[in-house]
């Protein structure tokens, strides 16, 4: 009878201890991400609004996302500052470099950030950082980022603010892909025109015939890229053309198709003719 006591009191205390552990770790999420003296002021309503605590789990991590949108939501994180200040972002993974920068590039551009510098990069065995800078009037928006971070196969799998202007967001691009057309055959698709290059996958192809309108005066320029962004290829034609038929090797996934000289030279559309598949 005693050995049945003590063994359902050991029972009982290893689920205090992990629904203790379980709270401990959200706990230490949430105050990263707002000031002491808020936590201290509002521990009974944060309490509430992160009730049952187990909504904000994904398995055994923090989703640093939903808790940054609850406390948001509910005015106990604000991301705007009192004037425009440089904003600092440090970006990690443990992807592919070039194909890291490309999307987060792509998605940056996307959500509205034109113009920052890179601060820095660096790659070690296990992991890249890229951090970059800005001016801005606030910080990003976790739940924006990953929206667009989702349309190229990318997840946020942690969030940490050093201090308001300054925040690091690890990312899982396991299943990354650039965000960009893929081409099937037979189905014809038409390039508008664009002060940024074009790119599109061509994963799915064999052959690509690209027509360009009369209006233009088109010297192609057109890059190929393996899954990893690696370049494999580059075909340049210092002469106007009005068509151009190219061949997809089998670890061909993306073409970059722009201008030798200047983009203004397109001023109508490409149009885009797969052919084959593989």
């Amino acid at each position: 009878m005693v050995k049945l006591f003590l063994a359902l009191l050991l029972s009982l205390s290893a689920l205090v201890s992990d629904e203790v552990k379980e709270v401990d770790a959200l706990t230490q999420k949430i105050q990263t991400f707002i000031e002491p003296q808020v936590y201290e002021q509002n521990k009974a309503y944060i309490n509430i609004l992160f009730t049952p605590s187990s909504q904000y789990y994904l398995g055994e991590r923090v989703d640093a996302v939903k808790v940054t949108q609850t406390l948001k939501d509910n005015g106990l994180l604000n991301l705007f500052f009192k004037k425009p200040s440089e904003l600092t972002l440090h970006f990690k993974t443990s992807g592919s470099p070039l194909f890291f920068v490309k999307i987060m590039g792509d998605t940056l551009r996307n959500i509205g950030y034109y113009r920052y510098v890179t601060q820095e990069s660096n790659l070690d065995n296990t992991e890249f950082t890229w951090t970059i800078s800005l001016i801005s009037e606030y910080a990003t928006d976790p739940r924006v980022l990953q929206n667009e971070l989702a349309k190229s196969g990318c997840v946020i799998v942690d969030i940490n603010r050093e201090k308001p202007t300054e925040w690091t967001y690890v990312i899982d691009m396991r299943n990354g892909r650039l965000n960009v057309e893929l081409l099937e055959e037979d189905i014809e698709v038409k390039l508008k025109r664009s002060l940024y290059a074009k790119w599109v996958d061509v994963s799915n192809i064999k052959k690509l015939r690209i027509t360009s309108s009369p209006r233009n005066s088109w010297y192609p320029y057109i890059a190929y890229y393996d899954s990893s962004m690696h370049l494999l290829k580059v075909i340049k034609r210092d002469r106007r053309r009005s068509k151009i038929l190219l061949n997809m090797k089998e670890n061909t996934y993306y073409l970059k198709i722009s201008d030798i000289y200047t983009l203004k030279n397109i001023r109508d559309d490409l149009v885009l003719t797969p052919i084959g598949s593989r």
